[in-house]
């Protein structure tokens, strides 16, 4: 099953399937009712002490990838994100950073795509 990672403000495309935000704070410009989310796992996000900490600044990035996948361990939001991927063909995770390479969607996508899957 593919999960792909895509930005809140990008287009709703018909490969999509299930839409996730993975967000722990509602993405600025959106309007809820304007959305076109399924649903929103806040708490699958990284902790906002990890996440100030990160600050998106690239020389941190592996670090954050392995502190962050040490928080979804112990996160009931991570083991409903992992029940999702049962119920849907497809599942998109989105995010509202600006970085497409180095967010926290990333580390979920490749913590739920299965070996051998493209990522997208």
């Amino acid at each position: 099953m593919p999960v792909h990672v895509k930005r809140i403000y990008e287009a709703k495309s018909s490969g999509d399937g299930y839409r996730v935000l993975v967000d722990r704070l509602w993405p600025r410009g959106i309007r809820k009712e304007d959305s076109q989310i399924d649903e929103w796992l806040k708490d699958v996000a990284p902790s906002q002490s990890l996440r100030k900490w990160f600050g998106h600044q690239t020389e941190k990035w592996e670090l954050f990838c392995k502190q962050y996948s040490s928080e979804l361990q112990a996160s009931a939001a991570f083991a409903q994100l992992k029940n999702l991927i049962n119920k849907h063909k497809t599942l998109t995770l989105l995010y509202s950073a600006k970085d497409k390479q180095h967010n926290h969607a990333i580390v979920l996508q490749r913590l739920l795509q299965p070996p051998g899957l493209k990522s997208s």
